[in-house]
């Protein structure tokens, strides 16, 4: 009787959990058997490790094999345990030595030649191991996004033989480090690049150094889309932190990470559509959806109404939340989704509405129905309603006038403001609390009565009104100013314009 125990991880949502490969040798008539709730590709494992072995000329135990996955009672998926189980059945048929095990962990999937093909969720299967203390050996086609996790010796291989050279001799595999791309400097769209809009740029400032969301109103080609593409480009640098975070969620959503995105925010525009599951995530193994997958980043939502009601409805809770939990009969996870919501829509079903040329027919009744496919709670929800009007046409023919505001010169203004709120409050103002609110914002008696009289002219509810103060905070920190006034207020409320429709009607 041989007994050999090997260290995985097992993927679940955004966690690496532990996982102990206990290989088991017996006498009797050869078979293998895996236990402790393997999936279909688990179980399909012992066939690719079969041939994996004996096209590496090993021999392959006739006897009794019986493989246990502990914990019992966590559902395994995929082929990460695939090298584990086959560096478990050389432990203990004696073919390498077993006394070393303990100090390694081991994830990838085996090819039938023995070459080690990527899995998902390397980086954060290092993180993991990080804690443990242990040596991660995994497939070279991984090793670049497991190094990213500092403090934690990462191996990469390219074949079963290397990694049981390395077992016998110990130095076969060296530790694998990464230079990290200087993503400072950001190359994609510029702010510069945007015709007029000075409203709709002054609005994406200050969305930007608060972390509020922001729904762009306007007839089709004012630039709506070209503005939201823009955000990513002079929101904050990334730290490390989230920089990892972000890539680790972008690591288990199936095609890995790749450093020319590291520190890069994400910008993920879903079409009209998607459906729940894609924007929120889940699945019978629940995978990361969009919002997860824009955490850290932007989600911009094109043509709101269009689309479906329910759909929207879900993001609802991660808007105030900044998690999504997923639930399903056999697990429960929860996926970061701590995103930037930036939406775009037409004023009316035709676009038209409001523009110079007239050509909007559309009937009251028909503006109202097509605005009323976005619910009130969810438009409550968001913190600037912006108009983006057409752009004259004598402003198009002209030439870029000269100093003209670039992304990393409005992006040094939005990093001074969050650094005035980090310190103030330890987190940006969209997710200020009432109490925070009622210490940092205080108005003085004319502001007071000021905000008053607006709330019940535009009838707003007690989140619109949390929400104006927080946008008019964010204004006074771009400024400099300690307190709040008048100006600010009176501003903020500039950028409610569908409270200030429903108002007029």
């Amino acid at each position: 009787m041989s007994l050999a125990v090997v260290h995985s991880r097992a993927q679940v949502g955004i966690e690496a959990l532990p996982v102990t490969v206990e290989v088991h040798l017996a006498n009797g008539l050869p078979s293998l058997s895996i236990v402790g709730l393997p999936e279909a590709t688990v179980k399909e494992s012992k066939d690719r490790v079969r041939s994996a072995l004996l096209t590496a000329r090993f021999e392959f135990p006739a006897r009794r094999i019986t493989i246990n996955l502990a914990p019992a009672d966590l559902p395994k998926e995929g082929g990460r345990f695939d090298l584990p189980i086959a560096i478990g059945i050389l432990a203990a048929s004696k073919q390498i030595r077993s006394k070393n095990l303990d100090r390694f962990e081991f994830i990838g999937e085996l090819a039938l030649t023995g070459k080690l093909r990527p899995v998902g969720g390397a980086l954060t299967a290092a993180l993991q191991t990080r804690a443990e203390g242990r040596t991660l050996i995994l497939p070279t086609s991984n090793a670049d996004e497991a190094a990213l996790a500092t403090g934690v010796t990462v191996m990469g291989s390219g074949h079963l033989l290397e990694v049981t050279a390395h077992l016998r001799d110990g130095d076969t595999l060296k530790p694998h480090s990464i230079k990290l791309p200087d993503n400072s400097v950001s190359d994609g769209p510029d702010l510069s690049d945007v015709v007029g809009q000075h409203h709709a740029k002054r609005a994406l400032e200050i969305a930007a150094a608060g972390g509020h969301s922001l729904l762009f109103i306007g007839p089709p080609g004012t630039g709506k889309t070209m503005l939201a593409s823009r955000l990513p480009g002079i929101l904050p640098h990334m730290d490390d932190e989230e920089a990892l975070e972000n890539a680790a969620i972008q690591s288990i959503a199936g095609k890995g990470f790749s450093l020319s995105m590291w520190k890069q925010r994400p910008f993920r525009s879903p079409h009209h559509t998607a459906s729940a599951v894609a924007l929120v995530g889940g699945g019978s193994h629940p995978r990361p959806g969009e919002i997860s997958l824009a955490h850290g980043g932007v989600l911009f939502l094109d043509e709101l109404p269009e689309f479906d009601r329910r759909v929207l409805e879900v993001l609802r809770e991660p808007l105030e939340s900044g998690s999504i939990n997923i639930s399903r009969a056999a697990r429960q996870v929860e996926f970061p989704a701590r995103f930037q919501l930036v939406a775009a829509m037409n004023p009316c079903p035709c676009g038209y509405l409001g523009d110079a040329s007239g050509r909007c027919h559309c009937t009251p009744d028909r503006i109202r129905s097509y605005r009323w496919r976005v619910s009130g709670p969810l438009l409550d929800r968001i913190d600037m309603h912006v108009e983006v009007p057409t752009v004259p046409r004598d402003q198009l023919l002209r030439k870029k006038a000269p100093g003209i505001e670039t992304s990393a010169i409005v992006q040094q203004r939005v990093e001074a403001a969050r650094r005035r709120q980090l310190t103030r409050s330890g987190c940006a103002n969209y997710a200020l609390t009432n109490k925070q609110i009622e210490k940092i914002c205080v108005l003085d008696d004319a502001s007071r009565q000021f905000l008053d009289q607006a709330m019940t002219r535009l009838g707003l509810s007690a989140r619109a009104y949390h929400r104006v103060i927080k946008v008019a905070r964010t204004i006074a920190d771009l400024a400099g100013d300690q307190d709040l006034a008048t100006a600010h207020l009176g501003e903020a409320l500039q950028y409610r314009c569908l409270d200030r429709t429903t108002a007029l009607h």
